[in-house]
């Protein structure tokens, strides 16, 4: 009984095993493709990784940077917002900056009064004064020469009637009052001439210097909002409301480097498209005059016929996304700019990856 069993096991074991080789066996038919891969237009037509950008005559997007660091107080403008130049986009904390410029704003105020101050006198009531101390002087003088006079008068009749001394004290007197009334004269005249035309020099240069300091101040000031250089549209941005940014950007926290606080694209009809053509492929780069080029949408089987920009002349390093050249192979490969006009019902954004074959007519 045993053997029978252990028989019809290996005979189950054996048509299993034909069963499973045969379906094994079978022809399966492939899966169709998600989208139909890119088909190169051209008989000669060279391959490139292309990057969508905002066009640009020059560069790549517009990335902003403030000029002074400081700490996110409002975010003013919304990503895919359409902006105007000047339009602020991003405010930074100012408190400190306010309190400078207050400050140097009350130095240029002080430093004005007393220019304006200079340049009126003489005072009124001042001059008023020198012309009441020479008066008194004179009148000074005038009883000292009286004084003088009886004495010697007396000395004349009777030389005895008064002493030598006492007519050199009124002599001396007489000469004391002189010289009172010059310094009364001098004073009076010094006062009526007003400010001395070097101290007005000094104080309005002493102006300048304080109203220029005040407006770097103010400019400084309105650095603290991050404004739009253009008219155009915001991409990204790439910070928040109590976050540290500085002339070098804001910290990402996922790449571990520095970004653009703000990007923009411009208020172009076009996009852009950057090609990035391998080294080994160049000699096969046609001439601008002839250059053809098509892109082909990942995902989709659209295709976009794209017009020919410009090639920057310069060789560079292949970098990959994350902006780290990590590459053990030194890869180079030369830029190339197109643009195109967005096609109707189908999203393209800056940063997006594309397919791009470049060719020329008939080739």
């Amino acid at each position: 009984m045993r053997d029978k069993v252990l028989f019809a096991l290996s005979i189950l074991g054996i048509l299993a095993g034909l069963v499973s080789a045969y379906l094994y066996g079978m022809e399966r038919k492939p899966q169709p493709p998600v989208f139909n891969p890119a088909p190169n237009p051209y008989a000669q037509g060279i391959y490139a990784n292309g990057i969508v950008e905002s066009y640009q005559s020059h560069g790549e997007n517009i990335n902003l940077y403030p000029e002074v660091p400081g700490t996110v107080v409002k975010i003013l403008v919304a990503e895919g917002q359409r902006v105007e130049r000047d339009t602020a986009l991003l405010a930074l904390g100012d408190s400190v900056q306010k309190a400078t410029v207050e400050q140097l704003k009350s130095q240029a105020e002080a430093a004005l009064a007393l220019l304006e101050e200079l340049k009126a006198q003489p005072r009124k009531e001042n001059l008023e004064v020198a012309k009441a101390q020479v008066e008194l002087a004179l009148a000074n003088l005038k009883t000292a020469q009286d004084q003088r006079d009886k004495q010697r008068r007396s000395y004349e009749l009777d030389a005895k009637s008064i002493s030598k001394d006492t007519l050199d004290t009124a002599e001396n007197a007489v000469k004391v009052a002189k010289a009172n009334l010059e310094v009364a004269q001098r004073q009076y005249d010094l006062t009526k001439a007003g400010a001395w035309v070097y101290d007005i020099r000094n104080q309005e240069r002493q102006y300048a210097a304080a109203a220029k300091a005040y407006a770097a101040s103010s400019n400084l000031l309105a650095k603290y909002i991050l404004r739009a250089p253009v008219d155009g549209i915001v991409l990204s941005i790439n910070t928040s409301v109590g976050s540290y940014v500085s002339p070098q950007g804001a910290y990402d926290t996922y790449t571990q480097g520095m970004s653009p606080v703000i990007a923009m694209g411009g208020g172009s009809e076009y996009l852009g498209v950057r090609c990035y053509v391998d080294e080994i492929l160049l000699h096969r780069l046609p001439d601008a005059a002839r250059i053809k080029a098509q892109m082909f949408v990942r995902g989709t089987d659209i295709r976009v016929p794209l017009e020919y920009v410009r090639t920057q002349p310069y060789v560079s390093p292949k970098i990959q996304l994350s902006d780290q050249r990590t590459e053990r192979v030194d890869v180079r490969v030369l830029p190339v700019i197109f643009r195109f006009t967005p096609p109707t019902g189908v999203q393209v954004y800056p940063g997006q990856l594309v397919d791009v074959y470049i060719g020329e007519p008939g080739k």
